[in-house]
């Protein structure tokens, strides 16, 4: 059975409402991101629907959107101009089926391998690129730079701009769509001031014939039900080899966009949703939308944003948004194509404006070098290129930096016991960045015939140590002298026996038996 509303306190009206305004600001942005992929409209709207829909209905974060997005759009575009549109549908279709595999498997879990710098840098990344999309709207029809000029790749000195009246028109209604949406708040909440701010906005331009684009101008949106078609490629290896690169790559990007969107919803709504079961629910939504001439998507952070801000907590909020969209399809497309873009533009710079986290300006000089780095550095690339190369460069750069430390930690104390022993203390991680530093602190010649390695301070992580471990006792063997290394954790231990032959340190002894003779001095 399918929980509607998070809470019994939840108000469905608010759910529905919310729908409704997500779903008109979903029509424009389907629609562009259609023409970036180089599809037709109804095959991002049918996306949007789809995908919308199955995710509500069974995701792990209720009040979450999904649809068709720009960062999977971008990638599609190669595969769609060298093979065709069918080749596309049966990519989403396998991408569905990896997707699916990923929240079998709990894959989801690991986005909690994404650091707080890197998800700060993905949601301003996005908010630029949020309002960068919106700038092409200020271009002329037909002219470079126009819907997805400025789009992702794209630079805003593409625009060819509108002239003076039409431009100073669109600013003014953006603005006072913005003016409507920050102040009707604290007048009233019982309906989202988005939904009120568009209504208002589109009422007054066609009441005053006010000569401004709508979203007609963009393209027709009518359309019938999405019809189920398998895609018309050829079954065999061939096929396989053209659409699965495309298949990893969109599905990776599908899962950790909507993994980090998931989080972002988490923290606002003070609650927490369930990734590996958002994994398998947009895999069956893209594997769905694939058979039904669909796009393909994943969850969208400005509509998702909409909805929360607009009070759409429970699944009903995108369950209703889906419908919407699809009667939008059916029966209200001449209404639908009537709502000025100014009113949409105006909505996703306030969500531009809430996603942004403009406190990292604030934090930026507080927080380490390093982690201010990969802030703007994530910032930076999804703009640049998408936000999965963003994430995955965002979180290499963080390990890299997280081994670099903890590889200048080893350090190592040397004494003489009461036996005439030379005792190594050994304090720190032994891993792959650490294990020159650790065996430059040995010198053999200066040790005495008998030698303690003590690691009751370290820890061996990694086959890297196992081997320094490994060339440290050659060594000493190869001066005469007797060597024991003792304190080894368990871990290292059985490291040791699952390595085998592959490392020959056969000196290690009973961890009391340092212990031992220390007492009996």
């Amino acid at each position: 059975m399918i929980d509607l509303l998070p809470s019994r306190s939840a108000s469905a009206r608010n759910d529905i409402l919310s729908g409704l305004t997500v779903a008109l600001a979903l029509v424009p942005e389907a629609v562009a991101f259609a023409f970036v992929a180089g599809v037709e409209p109804l095959v991002g709207l049918y996306a949007a629907f789809m995908v919308g829909l199955i995710t509500a209905c069974i995701g792990g974060r209720p009040g979450m959107i999904s649809g068709a997005t720009g960062a999977l759009a971008v990638v599609m575009v190669a595969l769609v101009a060298d093979h065709g549109v069918e080749y596309l549908f049966a990519t989403v279709v396998l991408m569905g089926v990896l997707q699916i595999l990923a929240g079998v498997f709990r894959l989801g879990k690991f986005i909690r391998m994404v650091p707080h710098p890197v998800m700060l840098g993905f949601v301003n990344g996005l908010a630029i690129v949020i309002f960068l999309a919106q700038l092409s709207q200020f271009g002329v029809a037909g002219e470079p730079g126009w819907l997805a000029g400025t789009f992702m790749q794209g630079s805003i000195l593409d625009v060819a701009w509108l002239e003076n009246t039409q431009l100073y028109m669109l600013i003014g209604l953006v603005l006072l769509t913005m003016l409507i949406i920050n102040f009707l708040p604290k007048l009233t909440t019982s309906v989202p001031s988005s939904l009120v701010a568009i209504v208002v906005v589109s009422l007054l331009v066609i009441s005053l014939d006010l000569d401004t684009r709508v979203v007609g101008d963009i393209a027709s949106i009518s359309g019938g039900l999405p019809q189920f078609h398998i895609p018309s490629v050829p079954l065999n290896f061939e096929t396989l080899t053209i659409i699965f690169p495309y298949a990893v790559i969109l599905a990776a990007i599908g899962l950790i966009e909507s993994l980090l969107t998931l989080r972002l919803v988490d923290e606002i709504t003070e609650s927490r949703g369930r990734g590996n079961k958002e994994c398998v629910a947009q895999g069956i939504g893209n594997t769905v939308t694939g058979m039904f001439g669909g796009m393909g998507g994943c969850a969208m952070i400005g509509q998702s944003m909409i909805n929360v801000n607009s009070g759409g907590r429970g699944r009903l909020s995108g369950i209703s948004a889906a419908l919407f969209l699809l009667l939008f399809i059916l029966v209200a497309s001449p209404l639908i194509e009537q709502i000025p873009l100014a009113a949409l533009i105006g909505v996703m710079f306030i969500v531009v404006i809430g996603t942004f986290e403009w406190s990292s300006f604030r934090v930026i000089r507080k927080v380490p070098k390093s982690d201010a780095l990969v802030l703007v550095l994530v910032s930076a690339v999804t703009v640049a290129t998408d936000l999965a190369v963003a994430v995955i460069v965002g979180v290499i750069v963080s390990a890299l930096v997280f081994a670099w430390e903890h590889a200048k930690q080893v350090h190592v104390e040397a004494r003489e016991d009461h036996k005439g022993s030379t005792v190594y203390a050994v304090h720190g991680p032994l891993f792959f960045g650490s294990v020159t530093s650790f065996l430059d602190r040995f010198d053999p010649t200066l040790a005495n015939d008998d030698v303690v390695v003590d690691f009751a301070g370290s820890r061996v992580c990694d086959h890297s140590g196992l081997e320094a471990i490994d060339t440290l006792a050659e060594r000493y063997l190869n001066c005469g002298k007797t060597l024991h290394l003792v304190h080894l954790s368990a871990e290292c231990k059985r490291l040791l026996r699952k390595a085998g032959s592959l490392v020959e340190v056969n000196v290690i002894e009973d961890p009391r038996y340092f212990v031992a003779e220390d007492t009996l001095g």
